[in-house]
């Protein structure tokens, strides 16, 4: 025991001398590295997870809109050529764009159509976003039962968002 006087600390000194053992003992350093290397491995493996699961989501949501943007296609222009088909022609030209319906009338669009050779039936193909222009392969097999591919061009309306038919190509 160390008694002190007025003045004195009772913090104890450096050990006497070679062999004393120290007050305190010293920090472990056996596995520190281990432990360093594991906190940096399971730290990577989850950023990869984090990472992986983003691309994997963009990648889906990728997916999605192509399909959706088809169907929205394949069904403004199944709908279009049912109309032509069964000479609805006034529901054909409600399916067109401003564009084209500001440069002919409905009575000169149903006497264009009217003069087509009739369609038997159809398969529309798919959109191709990459493409600058909205236009899709439709394979077409007319009453006569010639057969042949015809490029449809799309737009969309700025009110609504859907597709409407610009033009038949080919």
């Amino acid at each position: 025991m160390t008694v002190t006087g007025p003045g004195e600390s009772a913090v104890p000194g450096p050990p006497p001398g070679p062999g004393v053992v120290p007050p305190f003992p010293a920090p472990p350093t056996e596995g520190r590295t281990a432990r360093l290397w594991w906190g940096i491995g399971v730290g990577v493996a989850a950023l990869v997870l984090c990472c992986s699961g983003g691309v994997a989501a963009l990648v889906g949501l990728g997916v999605l809109t192509q399909r959706a943007f088809n169907e929205q296609a394949s069904t403004v222009i199944g709908d279009y050529l049912d109309a032509v088909r069964d000479e609805e022609y006034d529901e054909a030209y409600r399916l067109l764009c401003d564009e084209t319906q500001d440069s002919e009338t409905p009575a000169e669009f149903a006497d264009r159509m009217a003069g087509l050779e009739g369609i038997r039936s159809y398969d529309v193909g798919d959109l191709n976003l990459a493409s600058t222009d909205l236009a899709v392969p439709v394979r077409v097999v007319y009453d006569t039962g010639r057969a042949g591919t015809v490029r449809v061009r799309l737009a969309q309306d700025t009110d609504t968002g859907e597709f409407e038919v610009c033009g038949i190509e080919g």
